[in-house]
């Protein structure tokens, strides 16, 4: 077998440097929220993919399906003949997805294409252009999804022009608030300045869509307070705008609800899902309301890959584990264990700014220096490395890349992740050791 280290040397041969890795080991193998290098070193795995292993990595019923699956056919492309798997995944996401109205759906390959036919889909519908999206928002990184996406360095530099008619707002990041308020005698302003950014940038009457996360990923792990969305929808309902819920990493069970917005009473017009959709097979969908979706004509939308066969059967049976409900009261018990731990090393370690979380999407805001909120980037670099070193795995979030995520699979031990949380807190003292001594 390859070495770490001739592997290492082989990506730097033959794939593009534009292409980051985190973690400078090669995986062998990976079960559950284990992962193994060539070496034979394991981590427990915090990072779960960047959200696409919620069931964890290899679960065996989604082993199963594709076994049988790829014995049957691979790729007859739903364009060219249809087959059960597209259909009745359509049909489960349809009943799944929150809103008591006829929905259909649409399944392509990745995020970045759920997120561009969404809002293809809202353009035809109502004829009108712009788009809104938020500052923090992550969207993928083709050319329409990157302009949506807020977050220059690594995303966006040099990669322009962007895409027109995208128009940003201030997201509800209470504790960065962009109008200097604080909740709740803010009354959520950051919503209610829609009636103002209609006077000023764009008239309603010229919005497609309005596309969110309800809660931040990439931008955070920022979870908005309870009546913002409610408050972005009623506006977006008196517009005539098509309010787009990205749940790409907030849904399947990461906020403790099979979709985040559960937790907010908000039912989208349009809701994309794609990362733990399928187990870990490449799988995106657009599900919305049927008059909106059926609105572009035949042929208008599609794409050769999309809802390919074998990635349908795993989305089906991930879906079955959720109906189970035992996913979402483990995420649950996940939640409660890492936020109050997080908050635990909130009070002794004076780099952390502020922790917050839902569910089992939980994170942690690195500073240095809590009065001026100056972003820890460096920090937080040495705190994943380090963390590394003693066998985790984690990827950090936020537009100046000084959060700490957590996206364990949902299907992890007490065991590993009490000792997940051990080496964080572990680190965090050495770290904390370091930095009163100036090293």
């Amino acid at each position: 077998m390859v070495t770490t280290a001739e592997l290492l040397r082989q990506r730097q041969a033959h794939v593009p440097r534009g292409i980051a890795t985190t973690h400078p080991i090669v995986v062998a193998r990976a079960k559950g929220a284990v992962v193994v290098d060539v070496e034979g070193v394991e981590y427990i795995d915090f990072a779960g993919g960047i959200g696409v292993n919620n069931l964890g990595h290899c679960n065996e019923d989604v082993l199963q399906a594709v076994r049988d699956q790829i014995e049957k056919y691979l790729h007859p492309c739903f364009h060219v003949a249809l087959y059960e798997p597209y259909v009745q995944l359509a049909k489960k996401l349809n009943a799944l997805t929150p809103g008591d109205f006829p929905k259909k759906t649409m399944l392509v390959n990745s995020g970045a294409e759920a997120v561009e036919n969404a809002i293809k889909i809202a353009r035809h519908a109502t004829g009108r252009p712009a788009i809104l999206a938020f500052e923090g928002a992550f969207h993928g990184r083709t050319l329409l999804a990157m302009s949506l996406t807020s977050k220059v360095t690594p995303f966006k530099r040099g990669f322009g022009p962007y895409a027109p008619e995208v128009y940003r707002l201030p997201y509800a990041y209470c504790y960065r608030c962009s109008f200097g308020l604080t909740h709740p005698s803010c009354q959520v302003y950051c919503a209610r300045f829609l009636k103002d950014f209609f006077a000023k940038y764009v008239p309603a009457e010229q919005v497609a869509g309005l596309i969110v996360e309800p809660v931040l990923g990439e931008g955070g792990f920022v979870v908005p307070p309870p009546e913002y969305l409610a408050a972005l929808k009623s506006a977006c309902e008196q517009a005539g705008i098509v309010f787009i819920a990205d749940e790409i990493q907030t849904g399947f069970g990461r906020t403790a609800r099979l979709f985040a917005v559960e937790h907010f009473g908000v039912m989208p017009d349009l809701i994309l899902t794609a990362k733990s959709l399928a187990g870990g097979f490449p799988l995106a969908a657009v599900t919305g309301r049927s008059e909106i979706m059926d609105h572009p004509p035949v042929g208008g939308l599609g794409g050769t890959f999309g809802g390919n066969p074998v990635a349908c059967r795993a989305a089906l049976v991930v879906l079955d584990q959720f109906e189970g409900k035992a996913v979402l009261t483990r995420a649950v018990a996940i939640g409660e264990t890492v936020l109050t731990r997080f908050r635990d090393f909130q009070d002794w370690c004076p780099f952390i700014g502020d922790v917050r979380g839902i569910g089992a999407m939980v994170g942690m805001e690195l500073v240095v220096d809590r009065q001026t909120k100056e972003p820890a980037t460096a920090l937080t670099r040495r705190l994943i490395d380090r963390c590394r070193e003693k066998g985790l795995l984690m990827v950090s979030a936020g537009v100046h890349s000084n959060i700490i995520r957590s996206l364990m699979p949902l299907a992890i031990t007490d065991a590993q992740l009490e000792r997940g949380l051990a080496i964080i807190e572990e680190s965090l003292r050495e770290l904390h050791v370091l930095g009163a001594r100036g090293g």
